[in-house]
């Protein structure tokens, strides 16, 4: 009896190890945050740099806060498109030139998978609550600065 109920714990451990590591995924990341700067608006943006980072996002995360944002960093310029899949709330979405200047700006929607594309190829893409850049006169051309960008 007692071998029997050895045997049916250890064959359900595998099982118990991949709910358990499927729940750690499904939880928000926190990365390290850097300052950037739009203009007088300051941000405090946490980076994604790496695939997994950059993947997961800003993925189901209740809230943020107002001037806190994400900031993806790819290691090449190419076209960034972003979607929704798993991110709870609303965001807008900036893409972002080398040299810290805004390509274009999407409103983009919780829980969808509509692709939002960079304009031009450009290495960077920050994203802040809905509506950030256009409370604040923010639009394409604008500049932001801070340590990527070189300022």
């Amino acid at each position: 009896m007692i071998r029997r109920a050895l045997r049916l714990a250890a064959s359900l451990l595998p099982a118990l190890f991949v709910a358990l590591a499927a729940q750690a995924q499904s939880g928000p990341q926190k990365l390290p945050a850097i300052k950037l700067n739009a203009g007088i608006h300051n941000i405090v943006a946490e980076v994604a740099r790496t695939p997994d980072e950059r993947s997961t996002g800003l993925m189901f995360r209740p809230s943020m806060g107002a001037n806190e944002g994400m900031l993806f960093v790819f290691e090449q310029p190419g076209q960034q498109c972003f979607w929704m899949k798993n991110t709870l709330i609303p965001l807008s979405v900036a893409f972002v030139a080398d040299d810290g200047a805004i390509v274009n700006i999407e409103q983009m929607k919780p829980q969808t998978l509509d692709s939002h594309c960079s304009a031009r190829e450009v290495r960077y893409v920050l994203e802040m609550n809905e509506g950030w850049f256009a409370r604040r006169g923010i639009k394409p051309g604008a500049k932001l600065t801070g340590a990527p960008f070189g300022n």
